[in-house]
């Protein structure tokens, strides 16, 4: 695999949908045990907003060069304006984010002290968009489709309510007569909703959570699972993510186990999201499996080896390319 691939990224347009949030962190130092409970008391020091969720992967995917385009929704609260100030100062743009009345906007606040994440606490609403709301959405999608040529449609899923059954089988149908390839990173609650996509990314745990039996991180284990997802699903690539086991492939012909790098892991929060940005744009280059695999596998162990949610680096990654390929 040439490593030009890489520079290949910047010709790529990418409509993710799905569902975005604020990563919010906090952070302080522990010097004591709280005299009221058994807790720690964490000195605050500072506080930072990050984009999240679906958010988090169109960073990754303007990280990586391509050109990202988000669609979701966020409620009319104080954290929406938050969320809506910090598009334009990462270079993405507002146009397809629809702003809702009786919804919060999702918030998972960590508190660290030092690097130790002490608490999550999530704010959020989790039910399904109301059927008003998902036309809206969907309208808005279908206006920014025609008015721009996508190479590839990621559907990030993190069963916050954006992802509507409705809005899945109407963006995979959109998909399907434009001839773009589909790729998602499902959850649990709408899991075999996602019929006749390119590419299905679910991690172990989510396939575990689905499945009928038992699943060994073992080529004949996973093979089975995989078999019963694309008899379900009808799908082409399954690539199911095996946290520090590497990643599991198959198109259908071929299988592996394609093994991690040794890595000093620090988070692996927002992995899963630069996995399936690496992912799409990879697919949509006609990469094949194994190569998908291995670069996914390289970006998602980089971001691991730092605290929080952050997006890939590039240059990173090409030198990392140069030194494994």
């Amino acid at each position: 695999m040439d490593i030009s691939v890489i520079d290949k990224f910047s010709q790529l347009k990418v409509i993710i949908v799905g569902d975005v949030m604020l990563d919010r962190y906090l952070k302080g130092t522990v010097n004591r045990i709280s005299p009221e409970a058994p807790v720690p008391i964490v000195h605050w020091q500072s506080e930072e907003n990050r984009l999240g969720g679906a958010a988090n992967v169109a960073l990754n995917v303007a990280a990586l060069g391509a050109n990202p385009y988000l669609a979701s929704v966020v409620g009319q609260d104080e954290n929406a304006a938050l969320f809506l100030d910090l598009l334009p100062q990462n270079n993405l743009n507002t146009k397809g984010i629809l702003s809702i009345e009786n919804r919060q906007t999702t918030v998972k606040t960590r508190v660290l002290a030092g690097s130790q994440q002490v608490l999550r606490v999530d704010r959020e609403d989790t039910h399904d968009l109301s059927d008003t709301e998902y036309t809206m959405l969907l309208e808005s999608i279908k206006k920014l489709w025609t008015e721009i040529d996508f190479d590839v449609l990621i559907l990030q899923d993190y069963n916050k309510g954006v992802l509507h059954p409705k809005l899945i089988h109407a963006l995979i149908s959109i998909a399907h007569k434009s001839q773009t390839p589909i790729i998602v990173d499902p959850k649990k609650r709408h899991f075999f909703e996602y019929q006749k996509v390119n590419l299905f990314k679910p991690n172990l745990k989510e396939v575990r959570e689905n499945v009928p039996f038992e699943i060994q991180v073992s080529l004949k284990s996973l093979q089975k699972a995989s078999d019963y997802l694309r008899e379900r699903l009808q799908h082409q690539v399954t690539m199911i993510t095996l946290s520090e086991k590497g990643v599991f492939v198959d198109d259908g012909k071929k299988q592996a186990i394609v093994p991690t790098q040794a890595r000093n892991i620090a988070d692996v929060c927002g992995a899963g999201d630069t996995v399936v940005s690496v992912a799409a744009l990879t697919y949509a280059l006609g990469l094949n499996m194994q190569q998908i695999a291995f670069l996914g596998n390289l970006a998602g162990g980089q971001v691991c080896e730092k605290i929080g949610v952050v997006s890939v680096n590039k240059g990173q990654l090409q030198e990392e390319f140069k030194k494994w390929a």
